[in-house]
């Protein structure tokens, strides 16, 4: 069952407009993914599920740096670039142009999505939320991050307040390493710049956001947001 609560929309003028805001109970990393498997009932053992997930996530990889698309069930990649072309002759240049890797729900997941059933619930504090990641450097929005740089975050209910260690601006790795911002340049409720820390190059990360702010009000316990969109270090 997928809770969701209704929201006033601060994206339009309107007052009486409201969106929907999901409440997933459980967030499956890797290893609750693998031991989800196992409680499901299989007959390999944990270490051979380990060995297979590397192995697909190794050719799925080798497939994507070879420029292949994949057509799975559970989920398609494809490619495309973003960018404009000075002519037919011109050439890819990656200080004018993108190549973005595109993945879409599979077969398995379009019929999953219809078999999803939506309980209402009434709506808690304001969720913290991400609109959108600008690098200042680049001026490049929801792409890259650039170390020693500055990144400008707009959002809702993202001010940085609230006496609890976890508070602050995170650079989530793909490993689930975090680095935090220590140099918040500017403080808002609906926006928040800070010097990017130093982070490896050609690495992906994610921003999170952890804050006690919601709506004017200090809460008791630290709400979190991590942007959903994947940014690189360049």
């Amino acid at each position: 069952m997928l809770e969701y609560s209704l929201h006033e929309n601060v994206l339009t003028e309107r007052k009486d407009d409201y969106a929907a805001q999901t409440h997933s109970k459980t967030v499956y990393t890797r290893e609750q993914f693998i031991d989800l498997m196992l409680q499901r009932g299989t007959l390999v053992t944990k270490t051979d599920i380990v060995a297979v997930l590397n192995d697909v996530e190794e050719t799925v990889s080798y497939i994507v740096k070879n420029g292949g698309m994949v057509n799975l069930p559970l989920f398609n990649i494809a490619f495309s670039i973003s960018g404009v072309f000075d002519g037919v002759t011109d050439t890819f240049d990656p200080h004018r142009h993108k190549l973005h890797v595109n993945l879409s729900k599979g077969t398995l997941l379009r019929d999953a999505e219809k078999e999803v059933k939506l309980t209402k619930v009434n709506a808690p504090s304001p969720q913290p939320q991400i609109l959108e990641v600008l690098d200042s450097v680049s001026g490049r929005v929801d792409e890259i991050l650039t170390s020693g740089g500055a990144v400008l975050i707009d959002g809702v209910n993202i001010k940085l307040t609230g006496d609890k260690n976890t508070v602050g601006l995170w650079f989530v790795a793909e490993d689930g390493y975090e680095t935090q911002a220590v140099t918040i340049i500017t403080n808002k409720p609906a926006q928040i710049a800070a010097l990017i820390p130093s982070l490896k190059v050609g690495n992906v990360y994610q921003v999170k956001i952890v804050t006690q702010y919601s709506s004017g009000k200090d809460l008791k316990e630290p709400k979190t947001t991590v942007y959903g969109k994947t940014l690189t270090v360049e």
